[in-house]
């Protein structure tokens, strides 16, 4: 009797040990991330560097006959750039190595068309070698850009480039260490030097490079190697250049049909629940209007309102950001742009200065079989290994966070431990203020990471249900923090006439000043609507006076106001709607249309005087989904509107992807009148579209 009940103890003792060990973590549910794309999510944020030929000739897209001899930067440091990217937490930088225009950032053997035939360094410098070195220095991982298109090579759309660029693909990944990123752009063929031939060369994308024999070897030279891009990539383009994921974005995607051409680039903001692969997004954007470096974009640097957004839009979307710094003609990153980054890395440290859930107490209505392995309290251990997990069957759940006292909250953090796949399609959030829950956010996916941005709340707990799943779900981290207001800059407007409008949020103040100086509370107060005519830089504040904090200042240059400007001919088009062109107003277009035989059509702007100018800028259609984008031009001016000179003609490169307003200098001219004749369409449609035309004027 003794025995049996020792060893019925025993038995007991065991029992809990036993119905533990009993306990499997989840299954993996659907595509999985490799371990190379678990380690490019955790990077989320890197630099991406355009820096070429394009910088010196004051372009976006070279042609490919541009002589080498025009790259020779004064003080190019690449440490710099390593400096700044290492200083706002960046995790990397993507080089482009070589652009459309062919020119490499390094000798390669291959060609001609690189550094080695350029007076920087007398032809010995490597700007890739002295990168590489720099992101060592700095702790940082080295991507490169390779251009499949090349507007300079003579074989180009031949078999023997393939050949080329192969072996150029060997060059990067051999000479200069581990390469975290190949970044392969989506430009593909159309026209070019290509040797002198000046010629239009179309490639189908899919076929012409034998991308799996490409990728085969970018494996075999490099496995550490993610690729970007076009082909079977790891990683895809968000479908966009302004740096926004959308609200909803898998990190999957039917990648056999996009390869068959039946995906079109849009749905890459939110990827395909469905998708048989695991194809995370990118966001990828400038920091300013431009990809490559010009003079003329030094004031218009995006604001750190719009830079904070990209931030919650991207990283805080389910997607890594990569951030484009146009190094100048010195081979530095520019002064302004550096300052928007330091900017931009105060405001998201203090957003996320204080966590507020770790000390909470956590519940939840589900655990898988009740086990401490896979516990409500993972989510706030700060372990990315360790995760919530809920029973196979159970696909909805809740999970409460009690805190000691109310706690105000405008910001939660969640993320999925993907290794195991990325299941939930829906989820909300409660609050539970006065003792009332109230609901506070409904959203849908969540993936590596997902970021929201509430109004600020006091609430004695918080809840996360997860309303819809795939398969139970594993939640690795939830974080709550109080981010201090953020005031936006104000929104300044000026229309034809010269009335000048400022904009802010309710509540707010907003100080102005009209000689570029800094706006202070002694500045002048903006009451209303108020004219000024002539050529001005206006800058402006807004301050909440209950919090006594201020926005970023925000800055308008204008020339001459347009009051004296008509429309004196156009063609193809809609005459009563003609002056939406020179309205001020962006967002309100004018389309005209092209007969079969003549595909070119013009506009004709009298200013109503003369006046020195040296540019203009095309602002293409703003609203709708067939913006008409106008691809090649050409720009007149003229004294009497008889006598013309031409004085910019050329293309808008990377409009489609980029459509925001395109500026085009050329030396000071005097002119009263202005011809904008559109050549082609970005589509080769016969509809052309334009939302506004400026002057850069003295």
């Amino acid at each position: 009797m003794k025995n049996i009940i020792l060893l019925l103890a025993f038995f007991l003792i065991l029992t809990p040990v036993c119905s533990q060990e009993l306990v499997k973590a989840p299954e993996p549910f659907g595509p999985l991330p490799t371990q190379k794309q678990v380690d490019w999510h955790e990077m989320e944020l890197y630099a991406f560097v355009h820096f070429s030929l394009n910088t010196f000739t004051n372009k976006e897209w070279g042609y490919g006959d541009e002589s080498p001899q025009l790259f020779n930067p004064t003080n190019l440091d690449a440490r710099q750039w390593a400096r700044i990217a290492k200083e706002a937490g960046m995790k990397g930088i993507i080089l482009v190595a070589k652009h459309h225009d062919g020119f490499c950032l390094w000798p390669s053997a291959y060609t001609e068309r690189s550094v080695k035939n350029s007076p920087w360094k007398n032809g010995k410098g490597d700007v890739v070698k002295e990168l590489a070195a720099a992101c060592k220095e700095y702790n940082l991982k080295l991507g490169l850009y390779l251009s499949p298109w090349d507007r300079n090579h003579a074989e180009y759309g031949k078999p023997e480039y393939i050949t080329y660029f192969r072996n150029q693909l060997k060059e990067l990944l051999t000479n200069y260490g581990d390469v975290f990123e190949m970044w392969f752009d989506g430009a593909n063929g159309g026209d070019g030097y290509y040797g002198g031939a000046n010629e239009t060369r179309k490639i189908n994308t899919l076929e012409y490079y034998n991308w799996d024999e490409t990728y085969k070897l970018i494996y075999k030279t490099a496995p550490k190697t993610l690729v970007w891009g076009v082909g079977p990539s790891e990683a895809r383009w968000i479908g966009n250049e302004e740096g926004r994921a959308g609200k909803t974005n898998w990190s999957l995607l039917r990648q056999k049909e996009e390869l068959a051409g039946k995906v079109h680039y849009s749905e890459f903001m939110s990827g395909h629940e469905d998708g048989e692969k695991w194809v995370p997004g990118e966001a990828d954007v400038s920091i300013r209007p431009g990809w490559f470096y010009h003079a003329v974009e030094d004031d218009k640097v995006r604001s750190l309102d719009e830079m904070v957004d990209i931030y919650y839009e991207s990283i805080g979307r389910n997607a890594n950001l990569l951030l484009n710094l146009p190094v100048d003609k010195r081979g530095l990153v520019h002064e302004n742009d550096e300052t928007r980054l330091k900017e931009l890395v105060t405001v998201i440290k203090e957003d996320f200065k204080t966590e507020l859930l770790a000390s909470s107490k956590v519940t939840a209505t589900n655990t898988r079989g009740n086990s401490n392995e896979f516990a409500a309290q993972n989510v706030t251990d700060g372990n990315k290994d360790t995760y919530w997990a809920t029973d196979d069957n159970v696909k909805t759940a809740s999970i409460v966070f009690d805190f000691e006292k109310p706690t105000a909250i405008n910001r939660i953090l969640l993320q999925e431990y993907i290794k195991l796949g990325q299941r939930v399609r829906a989820f909300s959030a409660e609050a539970k203020i006065d003792g009332q829950w109230k609901s506070i956010a409904n959203e849908t996916t969540i993936g590596y990471k997902r970021i929201l941005r509430l109004d600020r709340i006091t609430a004695s707990a918080l809840k996360i249900n997860i309303t819809d799943s795939k398969a139970n779900f594993v939640i690795s981290n939830i974080q709550a923090y109080n981010a201090p207001t953020f005031v936006r800059i104000p929104e300044i407007l000026r229309d034809k006439n010269g009335n000048v409008t400022i904009k802010s949020q309710e509540g707010n103040s907003i100080y102005y000043t009209l000689d570029g100086s800094k706006p202070t509370l002694k500045s002048t107060l903006y009451k209303g609507v108020f004219k000024y005519n002539k050529a001005v830089q206006i800058k402006a504040i807004a301050i909440n006076k209950d919090e006594k904090i201020s926005s970023a200042i925000t800055t308008a240059k204008y020339g001459v106001s347009k009051e004296k400007w008509k429309v004196v001919t156009a063609s193809g088009g809609d005459m009563n709607s003609v002056n939406r062109i020179i309205d001020g107003n962006p967002d309100t277009d004018w389309s005209f249309r092209s007969d079969s035989n003549k595909l070119s059509q013009e506009v004709v702007i009298d200013m109503g005087a003369i006046l020195k100018i040296t540019g203009f800028t095309y602002i293409p259609q703003q609203v709708g989904n067939n913006l008409n984008l106008i691809s090649k031009y050409e720009f007149y001016t003229s004294l009497d509107n008889i006598k013309w000179i031409l004085q910019s003609q050329g293309e808008f490169s990377n409009i489609k992807n980029n459509p925001i307003e395109q500026v085009k200098t050329f030396s000071e001219t005097k002119a009263r009148y202005l011809r904008f004749v559109a050549k082609s369409t970005e589509e080769k449609a016969q509809t052309f579209s334009i939302g506004e035309i400026n002057v850069i004027d003295k």
